[in-house]
């Protein structure tokens, strides 16, 4: 069986009406690369931030859903989302190409200070528990950002190797958005190489493949992880350029 993953390494802003136009782009180039489904960033609809319009963004995400679904194709979508629970999570939510919705994962590894009580983004966003989902015909699992490298600087929160435990509970694909800061500094450098090794170690210690797409803005920089596919040996099976907007598309063939 196989899987034709696509993803988009995206100028992510706070501007739903932006972002909204660019995904619709990436689902038109999706299809016409006839992919299974398509990973965007971290944040991609709402943009990286708790604080955004709420109607906008449900009105955008029903957009964006339906056009999937006319050119039927799944979605592994990043953004944050207000639930009926009245909590904000930041997501990677689950259509398969009808648009049935399959659920969310929500970051696990927030970024916070290492103060007691910490500060930052681990006070704005609830999570769930680490689970896998059935898409397309495979099951797969889901990671933000730092739930896949849990960068010690970035987080108070222990490592739990999520990528172990995914392979451990079935997933044959790890979906991973990424919407990571930098400043184009040696601290940037230093951070791209951390987390691009991470990518291939987690890869090849859980035996699976996984799917990253990270945002470029600004796309003057470089992003601050790779993008692209890497196989269960941790090579990379493709991989875009570090600096701006880049599409990528690759078949997945399970043995």
């Amino acid at each position: 069986m196989s899987l034709t993953v696509a993803g988009y390494q995206m100028a992510v802003t706070k501007d739903i009406d932006a972002n909204t136009s660019k995904l619709l782009a990436a689902i038109e180039q999706s299809a016409e690369a006839k992919a299974d489904i398509l990973l965007t960033p971290e944040g991609s609809l709402s943009g990286y931030t708790p604080r955004f319009d709420v109607t906008s963004v449900r009105s955008a995400l029903d957009t964006v859903t339906k056009a999937a679904i006319d050119q039927s194709l799944a979605l592994a979508l990043g953004t944050c989302f207000i639930e009926a629970d009245g909590q904000c999570y930041n997501q990677i939510r689950f259509y398969e190409a009808d648009g049935t919705f399959k659920g969310f994962h929500s970051k696990i590894l927030r970024c916070g200070s290492h103060d007691s009580p910490p500060t930052g983004e681990i006070n704005n966003y609830a999570t769930t528990d680490l689970q896998t989902f059935d898409v397309a015909g495979h099951t797969v699992g889901a990671l933000i950002c730092n739930d896949l490298w849990a960068s010690p600087g970035c987080t108070p929160m222990p490592d739990p190797h999520l990528t172990q435990q995914l392979s451990k509970m079935g997933a044959q694909v790890i979906f991973h958005a990424v919407n990571g800061g930098r400043s184009g500094g040696e601290g940037s450098k230093v951070a791209w190489q951390f987390h691009e090794s991470n990518l291939r170690m987690r890869s090849r210690a859980g035996k699976i493949w996984t799917v990253t797409a990270d945002s470029a803005e600004p796309t003057t920089i470089p992003c601050s992880a790779p993008s692209g596919v890497i196989d269960p040996e941790g090579g990379w099976a493709c991989q875009t350029d570090d600096t701006g907007e880049a599409f990528f598309v690759h078949p997945i063939n399970f043995s």
